[in-house]
């Protein structure tokens, strides 16, 4: 929640009431365990943005300040100094700031390799919705609704980085941007510990080494990831295509607030839960309507689907909304790395071509020898194959 900038748009208190715990619990509690207190902490994610920005982009020092989350150049200057023992233009080296597009910023997102580009970036472009997302010239492209405004983000692999180019109508909302960035591309991972546990299993084994460094593709918005599990979507390549050139184009058109593009290809947002609530329900799939009106209702009433939500408030809100859905949230939206839905027809597809049990209760048995890693399990028996 504090990488996600919990307390820098609602202070410590905001973040006590989210996690249920009073301001001085929290305190106490993270002082034990990380040995700073969420000022600290807060207070270095700023930092550590800043100094990204300053070393890797040629933004003004003045806008870094600003979208670092300083109330102040002074503030900024001063931070800078004490963590990292230079000033932001000793960081800097001399660079200019060139002129170019208003908002417009290109970061390196490092990872800890392996990572398999195929497996990760093949769900996302399968599953793409038109004017919201869209792979072009080796990229994948999506439109973010953020705290303070809206952006658009083009993520293209490298071997040792993604690159990350930002175009943002508020330059506040870049680290929370990035963060999310980070979540979507599962990049916080540790392949090396994950692909170990699981190379013991000897059906998963090969598996693993023929694409190790699999990652489990995450989301940048967990409202919308609720919402695109229950229609079907991500389930099968069916389904998305389905989805992708039916029921989620025409509710975009219909309901999703639109944005510029500099480069072109999107534009809209994906619709909020309560934009979606207000629809014509004439406009989405009959058999989808009930359950869709009881999770938005849910989604409306406040239900936290972000970084850092409680899991157990999740299932029980989205028991509405049934096991595909849940398991989607826990594991792409709320990053629990055992998310596993034994009940999913693709995923006992795949376990039974390569011999593992096709039933609920059997796979399930079976997947206890994979935890904590269940959820990168089921991305390496899905295969390479865009789900």
């Amino acid at each position: 929640m504090i990488v996600d900038g919990v307390v820098d748009r609602e202070g410590v208190p905001g973040l006590a009431t989210r996690l249920g715990y009073s301001v001085r619990q929290v305190e106490r509690r993270l002082l034990a365990e990380l040995g700073s207190g969420p000022l600290a902490i807060a207070r270095a994610r700023r930092a550590r943005t800043a100094k990204l920005l300053v070393e890797t982009t040629a933004l003004p020092m003045t806008e870094i300040a600003v979208a670092a989350g300083f109330a102040s150049v002074r503030a900024f200057n001063e931070t800078v100094r004490e963590l990292f023992g230079r000033s932001p233009t000793d960081l800097r080296g001399g660079r200019r700031a060139p002129g170019g597009e208003p908002g417009a910023v290109t970061v390196r997102l490092p990872f800890q390799g392996p990572l398999h580009a195929p497996s990760l970036f093949g769900p996302l472009v399968a599953n793409a919705i038109p004017g919201v997302e869209e792979w072009r010239d080796g990229a994948y492209r999506r439109t973010l609704r953020l705290p303070h405004g809206h952006g658009v983000v083009s993520l293209r692999p490298r071997a040792d980085h993604v690159e990350c180019d930002l175009a943002l109508t508020d330059s506040r909302d870049l680290p929370v941007a990035i963060s999310r960035c980070r979540r979507a591309l599962d990049l916080d991972a540790d392949p090396a510990e994950v692909d170990a546990a699981l190379r013991a299993d000897p059906v998963l084994r090969p598996l693993v080494d023929a694409a190790p460094g699999t990652r489990v593709p995450g989301v940048v918005d967990g409202a919308e990831c609720a919402v695109r599990a229950l229609l079907g979507e991500g389930t099968t390549a069916t389904a998305s295509t389905t989805a992708s050139t039916g029921w989620a184009h025409r509710v975009v058109q219909e309901a999703g607030e639109a944005v510029h593009d500099p480069a072109g290809g999107l534009t809209h947002l994906f619709p909020t839960p309560r934009a979606l609530l207000e629809l014509d329900p004439a406009l989405l799939p009959p058999q989808a309507r009930a359950p869709l009106t009881a999770l938005l209702t849910v989604l409306v009433g406040g239900v936290d689907l972000g970084a850092g939500a409680d899991r157990a408030e999740a299932r029980s809100a989205l028991r509405c909304a049934g096991e595909r859905v849940l398991d989607a949230v826990l594991t792409r939206s709320l990053g629990d790395p055992d998310g596993f839905c034994p009940d999913d027809p693709a995923l006992r597809a795949a376990a039974g071509e390569v011999g593992l049990p096709v039933t609920a209760a059997a796979l399930a048995d079976r997947s206890r020898a994979w935890r904590p890693w269940r959820a990168y399990a089921t991305r390496y028996l899905l295969g390479r194959a865009p789900r």
